[in-house]
């Protein structure tokens, strides 16, 4: 495990850590709103490496564009969500819907007549136009070069080899790592890494880069902080998009779940479930270093020092959300849904992942600048605010 493990003599550094879960990343935009809130210095960047895995990758490489004005990168970021419709993400109309419905209907009665079998459920040829229209790939040279930022890693999952790749860009100091099933490589980010990083498994597409095609960095992401503390994070506040209470709430079901509960599940544990772990399992880590007396930690060579952090994640549950506000979808993706019982409270999970409309984007815009400004004292003394 890398969460925890640090090089004593880094300079110290932290890291601001944006996970998946499609359209649940615009509560990430509210969080980010309260800490510019917060902020003595507008400009400046309070978070020197930048990790974003799926949607998290979009807001990290929105920051990353901007790093030298952080109340800038911020605000474009937030005019973005709160504008948002599912037609900017994916094609939304009829034709649209109507032609993915018709190549799996065709795949699953005469699939061995199909010569190109389709790629996933939605066509997201329009989030391509909204990044390239939106970022400035080139400022992120630039933060790095006027000192605004170290690092930018944004993670994709290879098809082939079945790694998971952090592609970064940062200061020459940081360099390249390897460990099982998990990598970390130089490159130039750009529009593709964001799109092969959010390309949720079978509703988007997987994107080529190089040689492999890659899908959202979200799945057999086994150590989601790990990209952060390899490019030299002495810090970490994660910005979660689900509840990470222990408690559960258990309701009996009479009926077997529908296709879209299943799939909201399945999400979930992709999404969700591997962030948790990593967190807790790097709390673990820092309990028993904090046991240990720093000299007897010099003397057996252990070069390692906790890693403080910070969470912050959903005080109510996004897929309630979502599905109060599943009527603000275009009718053909609403239809879409309901075939797969989706368009009820049961199937919101799955709703909460597609749902790119204003009126649930803002809702989790306001939660996160609410659910943070609720921990003004806390967030601001760690960012020393």
């Amino acid at each position: 495990m890398d969460s925890g493990r640090q090089v004593i003599s880094r300079p110290p550094r932290t890291a601001l850590i944006l996970t998946g879960g499609g359209a649940r990343a615009a509560y990430q935009v509210g969080v980010l709103l309260a800490i510019a809130k917060l902020q003595r210095k507008r400009r400046q960047n309070p978070f020197p490496i930048l990790s974003g895995t799926s949607a998290g990758a979009i807001n990290a490489a929105g920051i990353a564009c901007v790093a030298d004005n952080f109340g800038k990168a911020v605000a474009i970021l937030a005019s973005i969500w709160r504008n948002m419709h599912a037609a900017d993400i994916y094609r939304a109309d009829p034709a649209g819907i109507g032609i993915s419905g018709a190549r799996w209907l065709s795949a699953l009665t005469l699939g061995w007549l199909l010569h190109n079998p389709p790629r996933s459920l939605l066509d997201n040829s329009p989030l391509r136009d909204l990044l390239s229209r939106n970022l400035d790939f080139k400022g992120i040279q630039r933060s790095i070069s006027n000192g605004a930022l170290h690092a930018v890693s944004i993670t994709a999952s290879g098809y082939e080899s079945g790694e998971s790749i952090s592609f970064f860009q940062s200061h020459p100091s940081a360099h390249p790592w390897q460990r099982v099933h998990r990598i970390g490589l130089k490159s130039a980010i750009s529009v593709d890494h964001l799109l092969a990083s959010s390309a949720i498994p079978f509703i988007f597409p997987a994107t080529k880069i190089h040689r492999e095609f890659f899908g959202d960095g979200s799945m057999r992401q086994l150590a989601p902080i790990s990209p952060a503390i390899h490019l030299g994070a002495t810090k970490v506040m994660i910005i979660g998009a689900g509840r990470t209470s222990h408690q559960r709430e258990r309701s009996g079901m009479d009926l077997p779940p529908s296709l879209a509960q299943i799939a909201g599940h399945a999400l979930s544990s992709i999404f969700l479930d591997g962030l948790a772990v990593d967190i807790e399992r790097m709390q673990r880590i820092n309990a028993t270093l904090t046991q240990i007396p720093p000299d007897i930690r010099t003397q057996n060579n252990v070069s390692l020092r906790p890693i403080e952090t910070l969470v912050i994640s959903p005080s109510q549950r996004l897929d309630r959300i979502a599905a109060d506000h599943a009527s603000a979808l275009p009718w053909p993706v609403k239809a879409l849904l309901t075939g797969i019982g989706a368009m009820n409270r049961q199937g919101g999970a799955l709703t909460s992942y597609l749902l790119f409309e204003k009126p649930y984007t803002n809702a989790l815009i306001e939660l996160g600048y609410e659910d943070t400004m609720q921990r003004s004292h806390e967030v601001g003394t760690f960012l020393d605010l």
